[in-house]
């Protein structure tokens, strides 16, 4: 059983939240912990049980019973791994399509979580061994993963104050005339379960995109996520009309443009996946506090796409003129 926590509310965190207060308090524990501990009466301030909302005055004092948080046997796996950095605190993994996060329904093990207990035996003492924030099976790309209880507490705040920088690469159907910002709310589809869908009664969710290429009937799009829904992207890019290529949960038809080249026929009807990368990642390190910046090469098929659309751009311009 984890030792008891005891301490003083400072003056400083007068009028915030307990359980706001008590993250900042004790660092070595995510908000959302804290949280669950209040809520399950493992949690007196002045001798009496709180609310999470409720205010602080400061200067009270604070006992806390911790209790280790069930988990799931997930077993290690011998499972390659592009690490772009690791430390003492976190590693920084590029993901490759098809390789899930960590298990559930109809994956039970495979994962990048198994693969990270194999790389790291000491996180398992960690929720789902350190993974902080997540990418759908077929998006590739950055993910950072936390490698101790300080660490894991510092990016899951940093992740809710909206401190992590999380940049995409994205292509979609449609020849958009800018750029701009997505700003829907977010919960599970009402009928589908599988899905997510723009709901007024969602979860606060902002998306922010621009033009990188405009091609036929395609867009080359850099998103940039304010915050971190399920499918977020996917979600939003669709709802303004601009699904992303390849998306069977969310998008469309195949859309070839007119006399496409065979090389972008075949690029497009092979592409089985949701044209998605997490390309750039920024964070600040959870033990010394420096910046870290990171970028992870486009895919091969993600290139390939790119450059088929290119292209077919090029030449059907070249046709264009030969016209006139």
């Amino acid at each position: 059983m984890p030792a008891r926590l005891e301490a003083r509310i400072p003056d400083e965190s007068r009028g915030q939240r307990l359980d706001q207060a008590l993250a900042a308090l004790f660092p070595d524990h995510s908000r959302s912990r804290l949280k669950a501990w209040i809520e399950a009466g493992r949690v007196l301030v002045d001798g009496r049980a709180p609310r999470p909302r409720d205010l602080v005055a400061g200067g009270e004092l604070v006992q806390v019973e911790p209790t280790e948080e069930a988990r799931v046997e997930v077993a290690p796996q011998p499972i390659d791994l592009r690490f772009v950095h690791r430390d003492d605190a976190v590693f920084v993994i590029d993901k490759p399509v098809g390789l899930v996060v960590h298990p559930g329904a109809g994956n039970p093990d495979s994962t990048l979580q198994n693969a990270l207990l194999h790389a790291d035996p000491g996180l398992a003492k960690l929720p789902r061994a350190g993974i902080v924030h997540r990418l759908d099976k077929d998006t590739s790309g950055l993910l950072v993963v936390a490698r101790t209880p300080r660490a894991h507490a510092a990016l899951t705040r940093a992740l809710e104050a909206r401190e992590v920088s999380r940049e995409y690469e994205a292509v979609c159907i449609g020849v958009m005339t800018g750029g701009g910002t997505v700003d829907a709310p977010i919960d599970r589809h009402p009928v589908d379960r599988l899905r997510q869908a723009v709901r007024g009664d969602g979860r606060e969710a902002i998306t922010h995109y621009r033009v990188a290429e405009r091609f036929r009937v395609h867009t080359h799009v850099r998103v940039k996520l304010e915050t971190g829904r399920t499918h977020q992207i996917r979600v939003h890019l669709t709802h303004i009309g601009y699904p992303l290529v390849g998306d069977a949960l969310y998008g469309k038809r195949l859309v070839l443009p007119k006399a496409a080249t065979p090389r972008l026929a075949e690029a497009l009807r092979g592409f089985r996946r949701q044209a998605l990368h997490a390309a750039r990642l920024a964070f600040e390190h959870p033990d010394t506090g420096e910046t870290l910046e990171f970028e992870a090469p486009l895919p091969p098929d993600f290139a390939e796409l790119l450059d088929a659309l290119r292209e077919d751009a090029r030449l059907a311009a070249a046709r264009e003129r030969d016209v006139r």
